[in-house]
This record gives structure tokens, C-alpha cells and sequence, in this order.
């Protein structure tokens, strides 16, 4: 299965868990963005929305920290075991390699949060993750 994701490229979609990191301070913060994200009827603006049109939302991790976190988000989980990253994904306009990652296995909120190093939120919207 394939998903062009607007003019930027083309991805093969594997059966997995994505992750997708990104900011969230525009009007409505977190759960406006969040909210947006779980729509499966929208506008395609960012490379996550061409994503979405072939997969499923599970949950979102989060914090309300004032500093940007996707940047240090996508170099933890850059290093974590078994995830590899799409490279190039959501980050035209930063420095990272890429702000989506994919795992066979159901990434792990606990790992995360012990190679962050500080306590991340996690919002459930179907089942628990």
C-alpha cells in the first residue's frame, strides 16, 4: 500500500505503528491539533493529513510544555530499539532527520517516557495505548 503525501514523495504504508511528532501552539493548543488529526474529513495540510487518509489513530501522546518538544521527540525516538524513521517526513522546516517513525510492535509509552526523562500525557481515543 502506497500514500503520496502532497508534492513531497511517495511511502510504502507497512502494517505497524507510525508515530508522528509534531507542535501544537497554534489557536486551541494540544487539543485542537490533536482533534484535527483524529478528523478523517479535512483539508490536507501537513504531510500527517495525507497519512491519515490510510490509517488509524490510536492515541496521542502529549505535553503542555512552553518549548518546542517535537525536535527532541524525534531524537529519542530516532534512538529507541526497533523503530526506524521515514526519513524526511514533517520536518521541511527544521534540522531532524524525520518526525514519523514506524515499529512492528506497539511503541511503549513507559520507554518513552524513561528516555525522555520527564512525564509525558497520554490521551486515549479508542483503546488504550
Amino acid at each position: 500500500n502506497q500514500v503520496q503525501i502532497g508534492r513531497w514523495q511517495t511511502i510504502e504504508i507497512k502494517r505497524g505503528y507510525y508515530i508522528y511528532v509534531g507542535s501544537a501552539f497554534g489557536p486551541g493548543g494540544v487539543k485542537a491539533r490533536v482533534s484535527r488529526h483524529f478528523k478523517s474529513d479535512k483539508a490536507e495540510r501537513w504531510h500527517i493529513d495525507y497519512l491519515r487518509e490510510v490509517t488509524r489513530p490510536k492515541c496521542a501522546w502529549y505535553s503542555h510544555d512552553k518549548k518546542r518538544l517535537e525536535h527532541e521527540w524525534a531524537d529519542v525516538l530516532s534512538h529507541l530499539p526497533d523503530i526506524s524513521s521515514i526519513a524526511g517526513f514533517g520536518c521541511s522546516d527544521c534540522s531532524c532527520k524525520s518526525h514519523l517513525f514506524y515499529n512492528t510492535k506497539k511503541p511503549e509509552l513507559k520507554a518513552f517516557i524513561k528516555a525522555v526523562g520527564y512525564r509525558v500525557k497520554n490521551r486515549v481515543y479508542k483503546k488504550p495505548c
